[in-house]
């Protein structure tokens, strides 16, 4: 199961970065209209408007990846084994490690007598 959702977040980030690529790409609708004026060059490609439809339609397919995606991996995340509770209740049974006392003979009376030069 680790190397399924390991695919699906590849999968993912790549249709991701992707959409990032295509939807720079694009053109604004009002690239169009200085396009009409002159100012810009009309002809690419994909033809005067072939490539707003293949960007806008492989940006809609790349979106609908990264959705599934998304939920695909929304679901595997909150799969959990019934047997496994909370991680808090986990670690309620993990007993915490003695404290080693140290005996009152071994400290020193007082700082004074650590001080150098006394």
């Amino acid at each position: 199961m680790n190397i399924v959702v390991t695919v699906i977040l590849t999968v993912q980030m790549l249709s991701a970065l992707a959409m990032i690529g295509l939807i720079l790409v694009q053109h604004g609708k009002g690239a169009d209209m200085g396009a009409a004026f002159g100012s810009g060059g009309s002809g690419s490609l994909f033809g005067a408007s072939g490539s707003a439809n293949f960007l806008s339609r492989t940006t809609s397919v790349l979106a609908t990846v990264f959705f599934v995606c998304t939920l695909a991996l929304a679901y595997f995340g909150n799969l959990r084994p019934a047997s496994s509770g909370s991680v808090l209740e986990g670690a309620a049974v993990v007993a915490p490690a003695p404290v080693s006392e140290v005996p009152a003979a071994v400290l020193p009376a007082s700082g004074a007598s650590q001080i150098p030069g006394k």
